[in-house]
């Protein structure tokens, strides 16, 4: 791969390395900003969690990565990107998880006063809420009909790359969600000309991009990903076969296994023994 091109921060991998760094501290805190609703001196220290996560990991394993952090009062962020999903796994995945969050906080006193906000940050690529064109949204424990908030205490806010509009919307969330949806140095550069912190991110993205060490990981992570795929079209594929043999010997027409399973009628006269 030419070193001159930048590896996409909005690959997982490369999302850790990069925010998850300390010496980019000042990118991480921008960014939070332009998505959150916390205090500013909330900011005044974050704390990462396994900030060296990475230097032990196995990049041909495709496990979640993810960022997770706490800000002065403890609050803990969490921050997960997620390219390719099922909508309603990952919901059910990342309440799952964030409830896990808070339970970890309460030891065997019961003392409830020690729990601290929880606050998740999912980027994704896919369409993960359908019927809403709005490419941030920020969920709480709400009652819409009365207008009242239940508790603060579980937040939960998505950013959809897919939805960004092409005009800008002015706002500092707009043109880091650009940066991490990035896929030319074009994009880069239009970015980084009209915002100066995402400027220095885009200047220290390249200087990872150059670095031996992160386009290992970043395609031994693609690698992995492609692997998995194949795999989940190949035991997609045997589920179709079978479907389609049992069809066969209850003297389906093929015209109908075709349609109930996705095989092609080549695939299904074959399988017919048919030439």
């Amino acid at each position: 791969m030419d070193k001159r091109v930048f590896l996409p921060i909005k690959s997982d991998v490369i999302f850790r390395l990069f925010y998850a760094d300390e010496r980019n501290e000042e990118f991480l805190i921008n960014f939070l900003k332009s998505i959150l609703r916390l205090p500013d001196d909330d900011y005044d220290r974050i704390d990462i969690a396994d900030p060296h996560l990475l230097r032990e990991f196995d990049g041909d394993k495709l496990a979640i990565i993810d960022v997770k952090l706490y800000t002065k009062t403890r609050k803990v962020i969490h921050i997960e990107i997620q390219l390719q999903v099922m909508p309603e796994q990952l919901q059910k995945r990342v309440i799952l998880y964030d409830a896990k969050l808070i339970a970890e906080q309460v030891g065997s006193g019961d003392d409830y006063d020690n729990i601290k906000k929880v606050i998740s940050i999912i980027i994704t690529d896919e369409n993960l809420i359908p019927g809403n064109e709005r490419y941030h949204h920020r969920f709480t424990l709400y009652d819409p009909e009365a207008g009242v908030e239940f508790s603060d205490i579980l937040e939960i806010n998505t950013l959809e790359l897919r939805k960004l509009p092409e005009i800008d919307d002015g706002t500092d969330l707009y043109d880091w969600a650009k940066f991490i949806a990035a896929e030319t140095e074009e994009e880069l550069a239009m970015v980084a000309e009209k915002n100066p912190v995402v400027s220095k991110a885009v200047v220290k993205l390249r200087e990872l991009s150059a670095d031996e060490r992160a386009r290992d990981l970043f395609e031994r992570r693609e690698k992995a990903r492609r692997d998995q795929a194949a795999r989940v079209k190949w035991e997609l594929k045997q589920q179709q076969t079978e479907i389609a043999k049992k069809a066969i010997s209850m003297n389906i027409s093929i015209d109908d296994i075709v349609k109930l399973t996705g095989l092609t009628s080549k695939e299904v006269e074959e399988l017919n023994g048919i030439k």
